[in-house]
């Protein structure tokens, strides 16, 4: 069982916290000391998690905020609150949607799942990072999936408008462009000479309801999929399946641009240890490119604030 460092005195974002991994990362963040922002879509949702925590651990610093993350205007506006709050040690990017059936769209015309998943997340950390870069020794950890590994950026088509939309294929692009994401922004701490670590994470084959949510959007009830009809893959609980998540976020010995994963059964269950990182998130000029290309689609850059280090 992974050991959460002491966090006392320390603030922590994290996303998707109401429910599965997000969850789990709260519960174990705030047992460590840290005050921790849900950050949640539905914010009845987050009061109900919020209250179990509480509930065992009775001392948690624990608030509930909400950000829709396929929303750009709540992205927005919940980053506002945070910069308002003075400095932020750890932005964890948990949040995410998996397989919706068919095409389905953000607040802001985007694909689902690379908006929801991708562009989301890009705009927060870049909304956030006055905030984090205020705080002593910042933290950037974001939630990938071994399905990056079969991930292509399709620069011709980002979001799934003329080419046939694949549930699958769409969530792989999204989960390679989280790592890309996190490479990235290693490299751009590097440069500017930020005290800021970028890290990333895979949950192997983690019981949550990831699998079925995102299969049952817009449908009248839950679809039957490979990974949830199937019992043959290993799997494992969320305690242990949030642990990669928080080694990137905590652990003294994490890597800038590092990936953490399951250490067993293909990567699907197991005690932590370093993941690899796919091919495709290493190329310097497609981190680059798409890094370009969200900028311009969400209208977020680094902010001016954050150029000194």
């Amino acid at each position: 069982m992974y050991t959460v460092p002491d966090q006392t005195g320390k603030t922590a974002v994290v996303t998707g916290a109401n429910s599965g991994t997000g969850k789990e990362a709260v519960r174990r963040l705030a047992a460590a000391g840290a005050h921790v922002i849900m950050a949640v879509r539905t914010p009845a949702k987050g009061d109900q998690a919020r209250a179990e925590i509480l509930g065992s651990h009775p001392g948690a610093d624990l608030e509930v905020r909400r950000v829709d993350l396929a929303d750009l205007g709540s992205v927005q506006e919940f980053a506002a609150g945070v910069l308002a709050g003075g400095p932020l040690d750890l932005l964890v990017n948990n949040a995410g949607v998996m397989a919706p059936p068919t095409r389905m769209t953000t607040a802001d015309g985007f694909e689902l799942q690379f908006g929801s998943n991708f562009l989301g997340p890009f705009a927060l950390t870049l909304r956030l990072l006055p905030a984090l870069l205020a705080a002593p020794a910042p933290r950037v950890a974001t939630m990938s999936s071994g399905s990056a590994h079969y991930g292509r950026i399709h620069f011709d088509d980002l979001q799934w408008q003329t080419r046939r939309y694949g549930p699958n294929r769409s969530y792989a692009q999204s989960k390679l462009a989280d790592l890309i994401l996190t490479v990235q922004l290693a490299a751009v701490a590097r440069e500017r000479g930020w005290n800021l670590l970028s890290t990333a994470a895979h949950p192997g084959y983690t019981v949550t309801n990831l699998q079925t949510a995102g299969a049952s959007l817009g449908r009248d009830k839950p679809k039957r999929t490979f990974l949830n009809s199937i019992d043959i893959l290993p799997k494992q609980g969320v305690e242990t399946g949030t642990e990669p998540l928080l080694y990137a976020a905590t652990s003294p010995d994490a890597a800038p641009g590092a990936y953490y994963g399951p250490s067993d059964r293909m990567g699907l269950v197991g005690p932590t240890t370093v993941a690899r990182i796919p091919r495709r998130a290493l190329d310097t000029a497609t981190n680059t490119r798409l890094w370009a290309a969200a900028e311009r689609l969400t209208g977020v850059t680094l902010p001016a604030a954050a150029h000194a280090a």
